[in-house]
């Protein structure tokens, strides 16, 4: 057989396989698109906010420990 008269048959193979390779790639970009980016940033601004809240209160309670630490006196000093 020569290759012209298997051409036809060939070539539509390969542009069903094409159709079909689109059809699909096209299907699954349609799909789940992920989530938005404004959720994400509002709950990583939440978590921020929160760890700095906790950051203060404890420099807070740090610093008033260190306060009421009696100064050192000299016992034999008159």
């Amino acid at each position: 057989m020569s290759v012209l008269t298997n051409l036809p048959g060939a070539l539509g193979a390969r542009l069903i396989h094409l159709h079909v390779a689109l059809r699909t790639r096209l299907a699954e970009l349609r799909g789940d698109r992920g989530d938005s980016p404004v959720p994400t940033a509002v709950i990583i601004f939440g978590l921020v906010a929160v760890a700095m809240a906790v950051t203060a209160a404890a420099l807070g309670a740090a610093n008033d420990w260190m306060t009421n630490i009696p100064k050192h006196t000299n016992p034999t000093a008159p």
